[in-house]
């Protein structure tokens, strides 16, 4: 992977790039040798790798922009970019068709065993993070720029009455569990450099929501050039390539190479809870999940949930040749897709929802292996100059993002947990600006969870024709983090009037 995956720089450019603020340093002087060097060795190498057209703008543009494209020039590795390019888009999907089969998912416990297993489990995992030894690995490097944002998704507003973002709601849960368990689970969160700096100044500016800052680490992952879907560089300025972050794979690199493994196991953390920033129903550092991880000394545990209906656009986790591995919905054939079991149920129903329990140890084999995370295309659409210059938005998909994914490190896991969650208390991710998985329906999901747990408290909450509570309910983590906590803090006469706020 450390080969494979990373940008080879050319010692003959040099660096005046600020990657910390995105600008460019002004360098008011004349060019000199070594800069004209730099220049000539740069351009070559784009040249060869048919990627000339960068320098179209060349004299026009200033000094220091200048220095900004050839220190971008300089940290693209062309040959992966046109392997990869020809890896993800020439070789056509097809869909798979061998022997896999259902794993085995650990159930919703509902008869009495199942019930003594998942209070084993949570006794297990409430010992580990009193003992300190859990972390926190919020991924969050992209934009909210489909959702109508031009901020990082962690900032959206999304409490239905009080308006906080995001981080704000995840942060509260990490420190309800700190309250909980009387321990430090430090937060880290993977940003990019597109959002660094938004996000680090998000929580200068509202102190961190609590938090000490030490315990809070940001860390950015790699960035990676678009291309065009003939594979040509785009450019959205006479300077500037367009890049995008290499996905959420990219965490394994960033991991170690920015030193966090480092940190924590400075720290004595020895496992990590992963998840994505735009989950708002996110179970953080579920102790029963960290419990049947740790009881099967498993290197690499996945929570999933069921599917909606066979066409579902989600990665299943299936066993495959004794291991687990995840499928993509476009890899699935329609014969796969609908097949049943012999009670009548989707027979491939394990619908991937990225949280996971990773061993530190297990991740830092796989940074090891030589290309260990194959890259995958997502085809989008992304504003670009034209050969004129001119900046054109396009309507249909024009350009090619290239992504590496944390679940394909499955098929080095040799000891895994699957653990099933129910949907509608765990999963509601935001990704799109309307319709299904918007800010609209997240808001909803959390009203309707938080009067779930009051209903279950033996309050009466009015609902819907399609099961949606009518009114608003918010329940700050740090008052109540679940419904057994609401339970022995709830007044039993209070009567809700369409708002409540606790």
């Amino acid at each position: 992977m450390k080969n494979g995956d990373n940008f080879i720089g050319f010692p003959h450019c040099t660096n005046t790039y600020s990657h910390k603020t995105g600008n460019t340093r002004t360098l008011n002087r004349n060019i000199s040798a070594t800069e004209f060097l730099a220049e000539k060795k740069c351009r070559e190498t784009a040249l060869e790798a048919g990627q000339g057209h960068v320098f179209r703008w060349w004299n026009e543009i200033t000094h220091g922009e200048k220095q900004h494209l050839l220190d971008q020039i300089a940290s693209i590795d062309f040959p992966l970019i046109k392997k990869i390019f020809t890896d993800t888009r020439i070789k056509p999907v097809q869909s798979i068709r061998n022997n896999f089969s259902p794993p085995r998912i650990i159930p919703i416990p509902t008869s009495i065993d199942e019930q003594e297993n998942a209070l084993k489990a949570k006794h297990v995992g409430e010992s580990s993070l009193k003992r300190g030894e859990m972390s926190v690995l919020t991924v969050a490097g992209g934009q909210g720029t489909r959702l109508g944002s031009n901020g990082p998704k962690g900032t959206l507003s999304i409490g239905p009455i009080s308006g906080k973002s995001i981080f704000q709601l995840h942060a509260e849960k990490i420190q309800a569990l700190q309250k909980r368990y009387r321990t430090i689970i430090p937060w880290y969160i993977m940003t990019s450099e597109s959002n660094d700096a938004i996000t680090r100044d998000f929580f200068h500016t509202h102190r961190f929501f609590g938090f000490e800052p030490r315990d809070v680490c940001f860390f950015t992952q790699r960035m990676l050039p678009v291309v065009d879907l003939q594979g040509n560089l785009l450019m959205d300025s006479k300077w500037n390539v367009v890049t995008s972050p290499n996905g959420h794979g990219g965490a394994i690199i960033a991991l170690k190479e920015k030193e966090v493994f480092h940190d924590m196991k400075r720290r004595g953390i020895k496992h990590i809870f992963y998840h994505q920033v735009d989950n708002v129903l996110i179970k953080i550092a579920d102790p029963v999940f960290i419990g049947y991880h740790l009881m099967d000394n498993a290197e690499f545990s996945s929570k999933i949930v069921k599917k909606r209906h066979p066409e579902e656009k989600v990665g299943i986790i299936v066993q495959m040749d004794g291991r687990m591995h995840l499928i993509e919905y476009s890899e699935l054939s329609r014969e796969d897709m609908y097949a049943k079991d012999e009670n009548g149920a989707l027979k491939h129903n394990a619908g991937n929802i990225a949280v996971h329990m990773i061993s530190i140890d297990f991740l830092e084999k796989v940074y090891k292996e030589e290309d260990a995370l194959p890259y995958h295309a997502a085809i989008k659409k992304v504003p670009y100059l034209d050969k004129k210059g001119d900046m054109v938005n396009p309507e249909k998909n024009n350009a090619i993002k290239f992504e590496s994914f944390i679940f394909d490190v499955l098929k080095y896991v040799r000891k895994g947990v699957i653990m099933e969650a129910l949907r509608e208390d765990e999963f509601s991710p935001i990704k799109n600006m309307d319709g299904e998985n918007s800010p609209a329906t997240a808001k909803q999901d959390l009203v309707n969870l938080f009067g779930r747990w009051l209903r279950n408290s033996g309050i009466s909450i009015p609902m819907d024709n399609h099961g949606n509570v009518i009114g608003l309910i918010e329940i700050n983590p740090c008052f109540a983090l679940d419904e057994e906590e609401l339970r022995s803090k709830i007044d039993r006469n209070l009567k809700f009037n369409g708002h409540l706020s606790l």
